[in-house]
């Protein structure tokens, strides 16, 4: 059975994704910049070699949504539970029943995270001595987390949406005698000074690079570093 790499994402619903970027943006542009995000991250997890890519989606319902949106042989699952620990916990177990060995699961708004660090976490995963592995954020997060089994331990008693979410995950980590690997540090879209940060991240990159999309529509909004001589 193939390495399962998951995909979790909301529904780009007008109004209801990404609004921490409103300003600088409208509802209806951040909207369609995690759109953006979402397809270009899905084609670049779709390179990962010997891998089954999944999108776990929320709102219940929204499957079709999804579907209509992203062109690529995803397996699709659901959302369970009633807060992130939870949904990440339940995402787990429900790969692990279905015979899937090395799971990882990352966000959709990390556009620029290079390939080969979804790449590195199946290879850390590899190493029985170590039983988790997680992309930290710079904002305190983590863009990444997997494992070999379903640790509930490493979930429980966290911050959520908070600067503390990695620092006190690796005390559960601890707490419950878990070997946790860091892969480099990356950064995810949540407010206009990561936005900002992207956008000169785009300017800089050779245009061949894996976000297209995003690239496309920063461009359309007058946002790429080059038009604005920021670079």
């Amino acid at each position: 059975m193939p390495n399962a790499l998951v995909i979790v994402a909301k529904a780009p619903i007008v109004g209801q994704v990404k609004t921490r970027l409103c300003p600088p943006l409208s509802a209806a542009e951040a909207a369609e910049l995690f759109r953006c995000f979402l397809v270009d991250t899905v084609e670049q997890a779709c390179t990962v070699s010997d891998t089954q890519v999944c999108l776990a989606f929320t709102p219940a319902g929204s499957e079709a949504i999804f579907r209509a949106l992203l062109p690529f042989p995803l397996r699709y699952l659901p959302q369970r539970g009633n807060g992130l620990g939870e949904r990440l916990v339940n995402i787990f177990a429900d790969l692990l029943d279905e015979g899937f060995h090395k799971i990882v699961i990352m966000d959709s708004d990390s556009p620029t995270l290079p390939p080969s660090y979804l790449q590195e976490a199946f290879t850390v995963l590899g190493d029985l001595k170590q039983d988790a592995v997680f992309g930290p954020c710079s904002d305190g997060g983590y863009y990444l987390v997997g494992a070999r089994a379903v640790h509930q331990g490493l979930f429980e008693n966290i911050t959520w949406s908070t600067s503390a979410v990695l620092t006190e995950t690796l005390a559960q980590a601890r707490h419950h005698n878990l070997n946790v690997a860091l892969l480099p540090s990356w950064y995810d879209i949540d407010n206009g000074a990561d936005l900002y940060k992207l956008a000169v991240e785009l300017g800089r990159l050779d245009g061949s690079a894996g976000v297209p999309r995003t690239r496309a529509f920063l461009s359309q909004l007058g946002l790429c570093p080059r038009e604005r001589n920021l670079s």
